[in-house]
């Protein structure tokens, strides 16, 4: 019991300094998941030195629910899916949260057919399987945690931007998602205004080959609209991706106040994944998201976790090389 505790205190001093730091790294949402797991265990342990009856039984039930959320986590995505498709186009990105369910299930009918056949091949396969997904699984419930943690620290520091991440246009028109963003854009500035510094708002995002304008100039028209003073709204009118929307917006700001400090603005599925391609750019700054339709999030929670496996590409794929290595070692 003590050691867990010990390590789980370890972990949660390594996770404060690492926070302390800088909020926007990955290794402080791995540092957190193991401070909870230590000291979930620390907690078991306490329960078994006043009650081993209880603490068997709490062991049981944990075990007990984990097929149970895996076939509601497995049919629930099914649906989320289904309804994506129905409600957002059937776009490649719209299917993941389908192809994720299907995809659970899939191993888990796998799983039932490798107990039935005893054929070693396919102990081999399943044992590379289950090591890789054990693996991807941990990061994504990093991901989760530390998303949610990170989307509700705020700082009351004073800022001098606010930039505001472009999400596409319908022709000239805002749309929903984009608009979620330019009104939590417009809080923080409304918020700041009251205190006597207004920040200058930078709108980026430049003009896709579906668009009539460029993002920037309608996300500018769409403040403007609902009174933010056109004189302090800077329009970032280049970009194409999220890293130039950063590194161009990076440039504006340089230009005006070497020193600045800025908030960026995004969706909060997008939020962590913004705040680490802001440390890599260089931006003095942290990240806040706006709400989002609850039928959106799924996958696009899926998708930012994607992009930032993809994003340490070979560290994530030597990983896992060296399990597949070890699971068809066993079976040699």
């Amino acid at each position: 019991m003590l050691i867990c505790f010990a390590i789980a205190g370890f972990w949660l001093v390594v996770f404060a300094l690492s926070f302390l730091h800088d909020r926007r790294l990955f290794k402080n949402a791995i540092f957190l998941v193991l401070t909870l797991m230590f000291a979930g265990l620390g907690v078991i342990f306490a329960i078994q030195a006043v009650s081993d009856t209880a603490a068997r039984l709490l062991v049981v039930a944990i075990l007990a629910a984990i097929p149970v959320l895996i076939a509601v986590l497995a049919v629930f995505l099914v649906i989320n899916g289904v309804t994506m498709l129905r409600r957002e186009g059937r776009r490649p990105a719209n299917l993941l949260s389908l192809l994720l369910g299907l995809a659970i299930i899939g191993f888990v009918i796998f799983s039932v057919l490798v107990r039935t056949i005893d054929w070693e091949p396919l102990a081999a396969i399943w044992s590379l399987l289950f090591g890789i997904l054990t693996y991807v699984s941990f990061l994504f419930l990093c991901f989760l945690v530390y998303a949610f943690v990170y989307s509700r620290v705020r700082s009351s520091r004073k800022i001098d931007f606010v930039v505001v991440l472009g999400a596409g246009l319908r022709g000239s028109r805002v749309p929903p998602l984009l608009a979620g963003r330019l009104d939590r854009a417009k809080r923080v500035y409304d918020r700041a205004a009251r205190r006597g510094r207004p920040p200058v708002i930078i709108t980026s995002g430049g003009q896709g080959p579906d668009e009539d304008i460029p993002e920037s100039h309608a996300m500018a028209t769409y403040l403007i609209e609902r009174g933010v003073p056109a004189d302090r709204i800077l329009r970032e009118d280049k970009s194409t991706s999220t890293w130039e929307n950063l590194t161009f917006s990076r440039e504006l700001m340089i230009q005006r106040q070497p020193r600045y400090r800025c908030l960026i603005v995004t969706n909060n599925f997008h939020a962590f994944r913004a705040a680490l391609t802001a440390r890599k750019a260089k931006i003095n700054g942290q990240v806040v998201g706006s709400p989002t339709a609850a039928y959106y999030w799924p996958t696009a929670t899926i998708r930012e976790f994607v992009a930032v496996l993809w994003s340490h590409k070979y560290l994530n794929g030597g990983i896992c090389l060296l399990i597949a290595a070890g699971a068809i070692t066993q079976h040699v």
